[in-house]
């Protein structure tokens, strides 16, 4: 048996809970001065000051981690990203801070379906290799437990292509990968006004192989204007529920549609965007108990107004933060970018983002009963900062404080 100590941390988070925390109880982060964690093996046993963990245990045999002047915290949890893609879409970053439209540029062969092409060009090795070097990014950051979705195939080859590249990298590196089945990300030219006949040759053709080999756990929709109305990903996410995929939805990015409201009708574990989610669809989420994961960067990227992630938070509902790392409209992953953001223009303190990175971004993905928090029985996943408090995320404006990372018990980055 492994037994580690970590002790003297200047500050250490907990977030403790096993739910998502909405509203008020976003600010309860459960901190600790001169804290501490006793591990054993994978697997946290005691968190409390270091006097009350070296009076209550027994430490002789533990390795012991001084983590004086650090903030400890839980690993983020990134619970939206688009991370598995062949080829970029550099030119059109650059076409888009130029003024160009999102519609002419879809209409020059961009967008959404210029990645699939270059998706379906890609081998399974190199969707493999490109995947394990954007994880390796990711965990820099302090990203332990990551979202990755489909969807940049619209056929079945290729979506299962995706899908089973993550299952592979799930092997290869320390970063736990939750998957989620994306075929309704776009719509397929030949498909334009038979969206229905499209989303059936998922459900039917596509779906049932996925759940076969077990490749992903969650179903996703992009609910937008001239892509997927709210009736059709009604009848999709209903019809995928039916066969065991939880439930995720791309809601009110461009329009309000509607988007939010029905995720908390199906009984969505989240819907993702939101911009421009209605009073509505944000009291609806909160009553269902439906996450709200703002994307905070992509909106950055766009030069969009950012979701009100206060006004979520204000309502009672629990908000999540992800980066939506993807090849167009957000080609980043920096968890430093999401807290500046989050703090400085959208109005949440860092408590609330802290949380929204790890507890709820958990629950948004359904780990809240074995990541997101430092409590006992919970997977040690920890990451060391730096400075001594919480209150230089922000301040160190999009900088990277991690030091260091552990994994289920053991360092896999230090720097």
């Amino acid at each position: 048996m492994s037994k580690k100590f970590i002790c003297h941390a200047a500050e250490l988070v907990t977030c403790r809970g096993k739910a998502p925390k909405y509203g008020k109880e976003m600010s309860d982060i459960g901190l600790i001065e001169d804290g501490a964690v006793l591990i054993e093996d994978d697997k946290i046993v005691a968190v409390g000051t270091t006097e009350e963990l070296s009076s209550r245990f027994d430490l002789s045999g533990c390795e012991v981690i001084d983590a004086t002047g650090k903030t400890v915290l839980p690993g983020f949890v990134d619970s939206h990203t688009h991370f598995v893609f062949g080829g970029y879409r550099a030119d059109e970053f650059s076409w888009r801070l130029r003024g160009d439209s999102y519609m002419s540029i879809m209409e020059r062969g961009g967008g959404i379906n210029a990645s699939v092409t270059k998706t379906r060009n890609a081998t399974m090795e190199e969707l493999v290799a490109e995947g394990k070097d954007r994880l390796a990014r990711m965990l820099e950051f302090g990203v332990t437990t990551v979202e990755g979705k489909s969807g940049y195939g619209l056929d079945k080859e290729t979506e299962l292509k995706q899908l089973r590249a993550m299952k592979e990298l799930g092997k290869l590196q320390p970063v736990d990968i939750v998957s989620t089945f994306l075929g309704p990300h776009s719509v397929l030219p030949e498909y334009k006004g038979r969206e229905r006949e499209f989303i059936d040759m998922m459900l039917h053709e596509v779906m049932p192989q996925v759940r076969a080999e077990d490749l992903a756990e969650f179903a996703d929709i992009f609910t937008e204007k001239n892509v997927f109305s709210v009736e059709d990903s009604r009848y999709y996410l209903n019809e995928a529920k039916k066969m065991g995929f939880k439930l995720k939805i791309h809601a009110d990015e461009m329009v309000q549609l509607g988007g939010a409201e029905l995720a908390a009708e199906v009984g969505a574990f989240s819907a993702d965007h939101l911009l421009k989610a209605s009073d509505q669809g944000i009291a609806d989420m909160a009553k269902a108990g439906a996450i709200c994961t703002v994307l905070p960067a992509t909106a950055f990227c766009l030069k969009e107004e950012f979701a009100r992630a206060r006004k979520m938070i204000d309502e009672g509902a629990a908000v999540a933060v992800a980066s939506d790392l993807n090849p167009g409209s957000c080609f980043t992953n920096s968890i430093p970018l999401l807290i500046a953001l989050s703090c400085i223009y959208m109005g949440l303190s860092v408590e609330e983002v802290i949380t929204a990175l790890t507890i709820n971004g958990a629950a948004a993905v359904d780990r809240a009963d074995r990541v997101g928090s430092l409590e006992p029985g919970k997977q040690a996943d920890i990451i060391f900062l730096k400075y001594p408090s919480i209150h230089f995320l922000p301040y160190h404006t999009a900088i990277n404080l991690v030091e260091k990372v552990m994994k289920n018990g053991e360092i896999v980055l230090e720097k």
